[in-house]
This record gives structure tokens, sequence and C-alpha cells, in this order.
């Protein structure tokens, strides 16, 4: 009965997101702020991982090409097809459910234990709509760090097979170019997509929705954790199984 309330809730709480706005001047702030930390803060750590998950990926596919009928493009055409379909989409989806779902749901969480929000909706003011919204305007951006996850995997592949020695340039750049589907660009995003509303949602909702102290507000980061990352990967294989089944 906890998990049927709490899905009930959850839906509830999406409805009065856009239910009584907050006035323009006030949310524009709000949103530039929340652009700021979620999206402009998350680009070193997701830079970093997916140059670095690049190179690990084109030397295990190189190491793994023991057979010599076997062509080299094919480390250029793995990295690709495994940065582009799965790992920039999905798994970076993941990792930002650490670092900004924990974030979303500690302040949002902080706001309620100090009886911010109880201030909030004394003055009259939507407080779901004036905490939340701006998260979800601002995580309409994630298709661009994701852009960038993927360019940076693919040329972390790019120079762990040419300075480490595991292929050429024009090897890989040739199996980039192979077989190339530009539909699969568009799959990623559309997942891009809906992985960015759990993400803006979910941890918001644990957040909002918490009872208890400082200790509280660390087990809910983690159980938004959680169910955030449960959610993207169970919404990950419906929509492969929607688009490319």
């Amino acid at each position: 009965m906890k998990y049927l309330h709490n899905i009930g809730a959850y839906f509830i709480m999406i409805k009065d997101i856009f239910r009584k706005p907050t006035k323009w001047s006030v949310m524009k702030t709000l949103i530039f702020k929340d652009i700021d930390d979620l999206i402009i803060g998350s680009l070193g750590i997701v830079a970093f991982i997916a140059f670095f998950v690049g190179g690990v990926v084109a030397i295990q596919t190189s190491l793994n090409i023991s057979n010599p009928l076997i062509p080299k493009y094919l480390v250029g055409f793995a990295t690709r097809q495994s940065i582009i379909l799965e790992f920039a989409p999905t798994f970076i989806s993941i990792i930002m459910a650490g670092k900004v779902g924990s974030y979303i749901t500690s302040s949002i969480g902080t706001m309620r234990v100090t009886e911010q929000i109880d201030a909030l909706e004394v003055m009259g003011i939507n407080a779901i709509n004036y905490l939340v919204f701006p998260k979800f305007i601002a995580l309409t951006l994630y298709p661009f760090v994701i852009s960038i996850a993927m360019f940076l995997g693919v040329l972390g592949g790019l120079a762990a097979a040419v300075y480490g020695g595991y292929g050429t340039l024009e090897d890989y750049i040739e199996g980039i170019q192979t077989d190339f589907i530009p539909f699969h660009i568009a799959y990623a995003f559309i997942k891009t997509l809906v992985f960015a509303f759990i993400l803006a949602t979910v941890p918001s909702f644990y957040g909002y929705f918490m009872k208890g102290g400082a200790l509280e507000v660390g087990k809910a980061s983690t159980t938004s954790f959680v169910w955030t990352s449960v959610m993207i990967i169970l919404l990950n294989f419906l929509l492969t199984s929607l688009l490319l089944g």
C-alpha cells in the first residue's frame, strides 16, 4: 500500500508542478540558478568520465579482436555504438542520479526540515511549482550534457586507440562512419529527455515529502538515488524495446 500511495502522490505532484505558476520575474532567477547548479556544474565530471570510458571501450574491443580476419575498423564501430546507444544516455544518467538527484533531494529536504516550505505555503505560493518547475526546465538542457558525453566518449576512444598503438587514425574514423544509422542519435536523445524528466521529478518527490530531521534528509537522498536509478533502467528497457525492437 505504501508503494501505491507513493505512486499516486508522485503523479499528483507532477500535476501540481504546472498549477498556479510563480510569476516570471521570480521564476526566471530560479531557473538560471538551477541551470548553473544542475547542468553547468555537472559538465566537468561528465566530460572526465565519458572521455576515459570511451578510451576503455576502445582498448577492450581492440584486445578482444584476436582473429586477423576481423577488420581493424571494428574498434571505432564498437566504440561509437556503445557510447551513443547506451553509455552516454543511460549510464551518465545513473551517475547524474547520484550527483544531481542527491543534490535536489537534499536541498528540498533541508527546506522541508527548516520549515521554509511551510512558510512558502503560508504566503500562498505553490511550493511545488516554486521548487520543482525550475529544475524541470533546467533539465530540458540535459541533452546538451549527453551530446558532450557522446563526443568526448568517441574522442577518448580515438585517443586510446591511436596513442595506445591499438589501431590507426584512418581505421578508427572508418569504423565511426561504417553503417551509421541517424535514428540511433534520435533514439539516444529521446531516452535522454525521458531520463531528464525522471531526474527532475523523482528526487524532488522524495525531498518534498520527506519527514523528520537532518538524518532523514540523508536517508531520503539515498532512497531517491536508488529509485531514480531503478526508473532509469526500467524505462531504458521499455524505450529500447519500443524504439529499436
